[in-house]
């Protein structure tokens, strides 16, 4: 009885452990995101695409420290070079509209 037991207790363990080896994986490779690919993990995993998902997520490197930053500048370039570019068509037609006029 008491080794039926240990040995239920063993499969549940090795159910979990196999469940949340995606998050384990994470864990094992410092990722950033540990807690998020853990919920996903819990939410999701249960689908076997989720599960899928989130092993190979947990397999990705790092992204490079910084890239926020780095994208938040490049949106804000983009944004001002095409209002840079809208304003001097804006400021072309303008004119040539007004050389017209005359």
């Amino acid at each position: 009885m008491l080794g039926h037991v240990a040995l239920q207790v063993v499969e549940v363990v090795f159910a979990l452990a196999i469940y949340f080896l995606p998050a384990i994986v994470a864990d094992r490779r410092n990722r950033h995101d540990l807690l998020t690919i853990a919920l996903f993990n819990a939410c999701i995993g249960w689908t076997v695409f989720g599960w899928v998902l989130a092993l190979y997520w947990a397999f990705l490197p790092n992204p490079p420290p910084g890239i926020a930053r780095h994208i938040t500048t490049k949106r804000r370039l983009l944004s001002m070079a095409a209002f840079s570019t809208a304003l001097s068509s804006r400021i072309e037609q303008r004119t040539a509209k007004g050389h017209n006029n005359r």
